[in-house]
């Protein structure tokens, strides 16, 4: 501990730099405290900003609705603001929100022995600081991870004991076997137990790198989620260097499946133009299934920080009430 930048950290998290300095930190083992640092640097960077609007800094109050009873109305808080906000207990609750990560062996690329960056991490350190963000809020979250199976499923509570139980688990998630292949994903089927699980609409946020085997299935499964009422924002994480662009040195490369273990042999510049277009192919039709029911997509780039997650979290959620 005593080689660690403890000023560098909080020059970090208030400056929001790229990602991956925060995995520079990984020996503090504290999901919690890290992503309670990055929420404090985003929140002191938003306030600096044009998103100032959003209701970060009053988590305990809501705005008065013209009409309610003046009972519980802050007048402190009134003479301050010129705003009229109504106190809020702890039983209270916003939102309700389910967390979703896809686990699957294909989010553990880019996979790099001396690296701890992926999109399996990305979506881990996401996902908690999204968390705290919910909790600051009064709302209820939960979390769910999967791959060829349901690992973990929990109810959306807004307890403290719940969030560690659920920072547990994304810390045993960020800490498995970097060898762990051939781990398929069941993306469609686990949408359609969340769907008909959750019986109260609810915002759900999904991490997935869209690997599908059935496109079709996949969009019927998140049609099944708008059908019951509740809200989408899909996180399509990536890295677009590699993954989209092709970043890869002019030589021949042996490319592995990580979920499948097929290999294939090639050289990236003579296949780059063809991939580039049928993945955009793709992309367009994601883009639009979305725009269809009505679903928040978002691209996550793993070599990017978290505004890019957090901002449309915020937009959606401005946009609940």
């Amino acid at each position: 501990m005593a080689s660690v930048s403890i000023t560098g950290f909080f020059v970090f998290t208030h400056n929001m730099k790229n990602l991956q300095e925060i995995f520079n930190f990984e020996q503090f083992d504290n999901l919690e405290w890290v992503s309670g640092q990055v929420v404090e640097g985003f929140i002191t960077g938003l306030h600096r900003s044009p998103y100032h609007g959003f209701s970060v800094e009053f988590a305990e109050h809501r705005l008065y609705n013209s009409g309610e009873s003046t009972k519980h109305i802050d007048w402190k808080l009134y003479a301050r603001t010129d705003k009229l906000f109504i106190k809020k207990f702890e039983e209270e609750t916003n939102l309700r929100c389910m967390i979703l990560i896809d686990t699957s062996s294909s989010m553990l690329f880019p996979f790099d022995e001396a690296s701890v960056i992926s999109k399996l991490s990305f979506s881990i350190y996401s996902a908690a600081v999204l968390i705290q963000m919910l909790r600051r809020q009064r709302d209820a979250v939960g979390l769910t991870l999967f791959s060829d199976k349901i690992e973990f499923l929990s109810e959306m509570k807004l307890s403290e004991s719940h969030s560690k139980r659920l920072y547990a688990e994304l810390n045993r998630c960020l800490h498995r076997d970097k060898k762990d292949f051939n781990r398929t994903t069941q993306l469609a089927d686990t949408l359609h137990l969340v769907a008909d699980k959750i019986h109260q609409r609810s915002l759900v946020i999904l991490f997935t790198d869209m690997f599908a085997s059935n496109t079709d299935q996949l969009f019927a499964a998140l049609e099944h989620l708008r059908y019951n009422k509740h809200e989408v924002v899909l996180f399509h994480v990536t890295d677009k260097k590699l993954e989209q662009q092709l970043g890869y040195q002019n030589r021949p490369i042996k490319f592995v499946d990580m979920e499948t273990g097929e290999i294939l042999k090639l050289n990236p510049n003579d296949i780059r133009s063809h991939y580039t277009q049928n993945l955009e192919l793709f992309m367009n039709q994601v883009r639009s299934k979305c725009g269809q029911y009505q679903i928040d997509l978002a691209e996550a780039d793993v070599n990017s920080d978290f505004r890019d997650v957090l901002i449309p979290f915020l937009v959606k959620r401005e946009t609940l009430f």
